[in-house]
């Protein structure tokens, strides 16, 4: 019954992408893909203190829209967060913060508090708690945000009509990737570490990536509409090609010499 409901509202979560390029969007996303977000803006976090966003956000950051009572998809969603960091070879703290934003104005420090206490029991490693942040607003500075991430929701009753995604963020507060989680039966939602690490890797624009970033960056693509990494023949057997050309004038350059020198 449990991956009945998740499989529901996984099918929901799909059909507020596709229907995202509506031009009116009540539930669903909008990318806004290089827009900025208000980083001015403030929020209470887990323990109670108000805190500006400006403040969170000093490295590549992993921004999630969700609410803590959630009966729905925000608990897997988080929880295949936590798993992706469990399997990432990146540094939480170090190489990206994370940062979650609760859509339900009504919803307390505390809740907030209890929501990562449970996601960080599900965590393998050791992370500072101040590199994932779990935060409260009130409803305007809430809308202001969601709405600059291009992320919609809707109140129905109690509970929330919404999706899920991860939206990289850089320092500047500049919207660099989505990602959205896919999902099985078996394993619940999820998202591909390599997928995660290309997406830090690229919101970290500006910084020096290590060599083997620059190679995978080269062979792997952003496909928008999957959300996901794809494997780019089109650069490698380019990049094929301009070694082989190279190779041939270095041969044309230096064969000729040879033949001269020996017919002397």
């Amino acid at each position: 019954m449990k991956n009945i409901l998740l499989l529901i509202s996984f099918v929901t979560l799909i059909s507020a992408y596709t229907f995202a390029d509506e031009k009116h969007i009540e539930v669903g996303i909008d990318e806004q893909l290089g827009k900025k977000i208000p980083l001015q803006e403030s929020f209470k976090d887990e323990d109670g203190n108000t805190v500006v966003l400006k403040d969170l956000f000093t490295k590549p950051t992993v921004l999630s829209f969700v609410y803590y009572n959630c009966p729905g998809i925000c608990s897997p969603l988080l929880l295949s967060l936590a798993d992706v960091v469990n399997k990432s070879d990146l540094i939480t703290g170090v190489d990206y913060n994370i940062v979650v934003i609760s859509m339900n104005e009504l919803e307390t420090p505390k809740d907030a508090l209890t929501k990562k206490h449970t996601i960080f029991q599900a965590l393998d490693k050791e992370i500072p708690p101040e590199s994932w942040r779990f935060l409260t607003g009130d409803s305007v500075t809430i809308k202001k945000v969601a709405d600059a991430a291009g992320f919609y929701f809707k109140r129905q009753g109690k509970d929330f009509l919404h999706t899920g995604a991860f939206i990289f963020v850089d320092k500047d507060g500049k919207i660099c990737r989505y990602l959205i989680p896919s999902f099985n039966e078996r394993s619940g939602f999820g998202i591909l570490p390599f997928d995660f690490k290309m997406a830090i890797i690229e919101t970290s624009e500006g910084k020096i990536s290590p060599t083997i970033s620059k190679v995978l960056q080269l062979c792997f693509r952003y496909d928008p509409e999957g959300k996901t990494y794809v494997l780019s023949l089109t650069r490698i057997f380019g990049a094929i090609i301009l070694i082989v050309v190279i190779i041939f004038l270095i041969y044309l350059r230096f064969k000729p010499k040879k033949d001269f020198i020996k017919a002397r």
